[in-house]
């Protein structure tokens, strides 16, 4: 269960109740630093606006806010304001898995209640981080059931920036100004705010709700198109809508905690069956499978994964996740399902299986109980069904169902997260992106941790020996440090016939899955990042190259001062790109004063583990 460290403090204001000859008075709050400031009014109309403005100058211009409704009044229009409070929370929290030990939960906020003819008719919330801004609607208890048929709320920018566009979750993204992006764009959506920051628009705390994408409805304009109508019963509050904001893209990174931020605390009260770690998946044979467990053992391996084809063709309807039937299109040969798990815990190695969501909707209740009593360690989804209130509730309500099973969950294929993790750490990954099942080109790679890992954990499937990959074998090594997976599939077109035990897989195997710090050392989009990852007090330090040769100072002034470490490097071993599979081992010793020169080939990449040297 997360420990909180620190008590909060709360103060509220409850201002006079407002008339609407009112209206057009301002509400303003800043984020604690100062920075941000967020402003709402309502329109001579009685529609309600934003602003957000950022080290004094516009960032978002006013824009619209609201909800429509099916056989019923609007909520865009004709409210007065009826009371507003503001309020000071500042805590810190322990996450079950993270990119840091600590979290720190601090903003201010602003609440808005609206009414209609006297009745209370809206709620909206603003809060204010030093890392975004963000806000959610509540329908007050009055509205009883309801439809939302429409959500309103926009983004209104002052000029044609540029943006980060891809309509789909696990696709490539394109570079367009806000004007050539179109409809159904897939958050979170970064955009480019000219010499001021970057900023990335996406949502937080989607359980029940359903999920949006973005849309270019007026000039510079985002708005929301959510993926169903939404029913529910007031009261009831939406997921909220977020900015993050960060001078450069590495600042953005470093500022993602505004997502768990925005969900509630952890709801499981034991957790300690949740194992997250490395992952490697195996054939469907039984001398195989055992040959992987004791891979993934020689590895520091939490678990394996039994993939798709363990109980028939899982595009089947009538597939049956309750037998084991091998299917004949993808393999041949025997699982003994039962003596792979029972060798596996032998040995101190978890079992994954993968479910298709043609069987885990109609068989989960029954599955569940019946893996528990295998002895499975979690469960991966594959093709979940996502977008629709329906779909969004089932899949939130399954993966407690896995909780109540102490089953850890991998959401496949187009799911991305919204910080929900926080409250259900058993889900501890998901897919939703463009990943080694595709083969990512090196620009692509160096992308994804300034957009998609932007809100969490992703699983991408981390190759080695796989001539199909696109990179160096140094850049895939630097990748199981860059990208953040608290179960981290290496090795994902390999076998362990082809391991020879190479010096550089010292990475993969002294890599941990969940971090106490991390700081992003250097970033630009589609050319190169550096991330540093602290666990206990041994350093990992991941930079991945694409476009060109480069060459990178890597400063270790975050390491202790006074303190000598020794440096593990793994560069590539022919810069200038002619064979992609060698890598270079060197070690030397290295202070919080050292520079080490990453020297990458246009595709490359250097892994280093900093130990510290014990007197």
């Amino acid at each position: 269960m997360k420990k909180f460290v620190h008590s909060f403090l709360l103060s509220s204001a409850l201002l006079p109740s407002l008339g609407a000859m009112d209206a057009a008075e301002d509400h303003s709050l800043a984020s604690p630093n100062g920075k941000i400031s967020v402003v709402f009014n309502l329109t001579d109309k009685g529609a309600p606006q934003y602003s957000l403005s950022y080290n004094g100058k516009a960032l978002i211009l006013e824009s619209q806010l609201g909800l429509k409704l099916k056989g019923g009044a609007d909520l865009a229009e004709g409210f007065a304001i009826g009371s507003s409070s503001s309020s000071t929370h500042d805590e810190t929290w322990k996450p079950f898995v993270g990119e840091r030990s600590e979290v720190r939960d601090h903003y201010n906020e602003l609440v808005i209640d609206l009414t209609q003819s006297d009745k209370p008719a809206l709620q909206i919330k603003f809060r204010a981080y030093d890392e975004g801004a963000a806000f959610c609607y509540t329908l007050p208890k009055e509205a009883g059931s309801f439809t939302i048929t429409q959500e309103l709320s926009q983004f209104r920018f002052a000029d044609d920036h540029f943006c980060w566009d891809t309509k789909d979750p696990q696709a490539v993204y394109r570079r367009v100004p806000i004007s050539k992006a179109g409809d159904n764009i897939e958050r979170p959506l970064v955009v480019e705010v000219g010499d001021s920051p970057f900023v990335a628009l996406g949502e937080a705390r989607l359980v029940d709700y359903a999920r949006l994408r973005f849309t270019t409805p007026a000039t510079n304009t985002f708005g929301i198109k959510l993926g169903s109508e939404v029913t529910a019963k007031a009261p009831y509050s939406s997921p909220w809508r977020y900015a993050m904001i960060g001078d450069t893209p590495g600042a953005l990174l470093e500022n993602n905690d505004l997502l768990p931020n925005l969900n509630d605390p952890c709801a499981i009260e034991d957790t300690s069956w949740i194992r997250p770690g490395k992952v490697i998946r195996t054939e469907l044979n039984t001398e195989r499978a055992k040959n992987t467990v004791d891979w993934a053992k020689k590895m520091g391996a939490a678990h394996i994964l039994i993939d798709a084809g363990w109980y028939g063709d899982e595009r089947d309807n009538k597939s049956d996740a309750t037998t084991i039937t091998i299917d004949p299109a993808r393999y041949s040969g025997e699982l003994d399902m039962q003596a792979v798990i029972d060798y596996g815990k032998e040995n101190g190695i978890g079992t994954i299986l993968y479910v298709n969501r043609r069987a885990l909707e109609k068989q989960l209740d029954e599955l569940l109980p019946l893996f528990q009593k295998w002895g499975v360690a979690g469960i991966k989804f594959g093709f979940v069904q996502v977008g629709s209130q329906e779909w969004t509730t089932w899949m939130h309500d399954a993966v407690k169902k896995c909780a109540d099973y102490k089953m850890i969950v991998d959401i496949h294929d187009d799911y991305r997260p919204t910080g929900w993790s926080r409250t259900y750490p058993n889900l501890l990954t998901q897919e939703g992106i463009h990943g080694n099942e595709e083969m990512p080109t090196p620009k692509d790679n160096v992308l994804l941790p300034f957009t998609r890992f932007l809100c969490g954990a992703a699983d991408y499937t981390v190759c080695y020996y796989s001539p199909r990959i696109h990179s160096t074998r140094a850049h895939q090594l630097a990748a199981s440090i860059v990208y953040y997976s608290p179960i981290q599939l290496i090795f994902w077109y390999d076998k362990p016939s082809q391991f020879k035990d190479e010096p550089e897989l010292e990475v993969f195997k002294e890599l941990v899955t969940t971090w106490d710090d991390t700081k992003v050392l250097h970033g630009e989009m589609e050319k190169f990042v550096s991330i540093a990852r602290r666990t206990g007090d041994q350093w990992f330090v991941g930079t991945m190259n694409a476009g060109e040769p480069r060459k990178l100072e890597i400063k270790l002034d975050f390491l202790e001062a006074g303190v000598k470490y020794s440096a593990n490097i793994k560069s590539d071993a022919h810069p200038d790109g002619s064979k992609s599979t060698k890598v270079d081992n060197m070690t030397q010793t290295v202070t919080s004063e050292s520079v080490i020169t990453a020297d990458m080939a246009h595709n490359g990449g250097q892994a280093i583990i900093l130990t510290k040297i014990i007197k």
